[in-house]
């Protein structure tokens, strides 16, 4: 078997906030006087929101956000990710900390110090909660608008309980304006979560979807239209959407014909890394390299990295591929 932290790797679904480091949350905790959540399993989405905003209440001051985007890229570098796209929840630090631009512009910052000084090409994706306000989704849009260079997409995410009627106007200005739709749907919800998506939030591809399955006729739709799946199985366990690892839909998502791509979502919590995500695959699921190697090109073709990066990394990993597997351990 090939070392998976040397498969170049696409990262298509994370949210910038969960990529804190143990040792930087921590010391960012004892700065501004954070008391941060204990245990890391939760039951239900509503659980690990509630955790979660205390991580991200951890993150205060312009060095901070771009300590957290200069240490992204040097930990997904280590492992093996070229190219990634994150998700930031912009307009809800902007609000929080009384200066609407200030979370993104630092971030923005500290990804061109990542990137200089790593191999690796990232953008940005703000996501909004479906939770909050039209007006705040609307500010999430004209942050997206003042950088364009960066901001390559627009996410509604959240629980899925709360429908994306109210934001259709927000949407579609975003469309509109060349923003990429990318909405969370079919985690904590069903099929009806994944039709809203694709139809009312134009999304290419789906944040999660894993319980397309639920719905044969949308399973078969979703898989003709080639929309990808961003997928992330310990998110889900974690989470306690899947009672396990091993019950996770991961094979029946493949074996129906879905694009399926391999994601942390929430590392912090999770514990892993996008290598470690490969290697549970292999692990529990007894992925063979060739079906690693595919999963890491549809992660490649499902992302909106321009075509000289995808060129780049589809050459790469077919050199990973065509290398000699490490001898078996003695």
């Amino acid at each position: 078997m090939r070392d998976l932290r040397e498969l170049p790797k696409a990262h298509l679904h994370v949210h910038l906030e969960s990529t804190l480091r143990p040792a930087t949350l921590r010391e960012l905790a004892v700065r501004h006087r954070v008391e941060l959540p204990s245990g890391s399993a939760f039951q239900g989405f509503r659980a690990f929101a509630d955790a979660n905003s205390r991580i991200r209440d951890c993150l205060r001051d312009p060095a901070d956000f771009r300590r957290l985007a200069r240490e992204f890229c040097a930990d997904e570098a280590a492992q093996g990710t070229r190219y990634a796209e994150i998700r930031f929840t912009a307009a809800a630090h902007g609000e929080r900390l009384g200066d609407l631009a200030m979370p993104l512009t630092a971030v923005l910052e500290g990804l061109a110090e990542g990137e200089a000084e790593h191999d690796i090409q990232v953008q940005v994706i703000l996501d909004h909660s479906r939770r909050r306000s039209v007006e705040r989704a609307r500010r999430t849009l004209e942050l997206a608008r003042r950088f364009p260079e960066r901001v390559i997409g627009l996410d509604m995410a959240g629980e899925e309980t709360y429908p994306l009627a109210p934001f259709a106007q927000v949407i579609a200005e975003a469309k509109d304006a060349g923003l990429h739709q990318v909405h969370h749907a079919g985690e904590c919800c069903g099929a009806d979560s994944i039709r809203e998506a694709l139809t009312l939030g134009h999304t290419e591809r789906l944040g999660h979807g894993f319980r397309v399955l639920e719905d044969r006729e949308l399973t078969a739709e979703v898989a003709d239209r080639g929309i990808p799946l961003e997928v992330c199985p310990s998110s889900n366990v974690t989470l306690g959407l899947v009672p396990s690892l091993a019950g996770h839909p991961l094979p029946a998502l493949l074996a129906a014909g879905l694009v399926v791509t391999l994601n942390t979502d929430i590392p912090n919590f999770t514990r892993t890394t996008l290598t470690e995500e490969y290697q549970r695959a292999r692990d529990t699921f007894g992925l063979t390299d060739p079906q690693l190697a595919g999963l890491a090109r549809a992660a490649v073709d499902a992302s909106f990295a321009p075509a000289p990066t995808k060129a780049a990394l589809h050459r790469d990993i077919d050199a990973w591929s065509a290398a000699p597997p490490a001898p078996p351990m003695r």
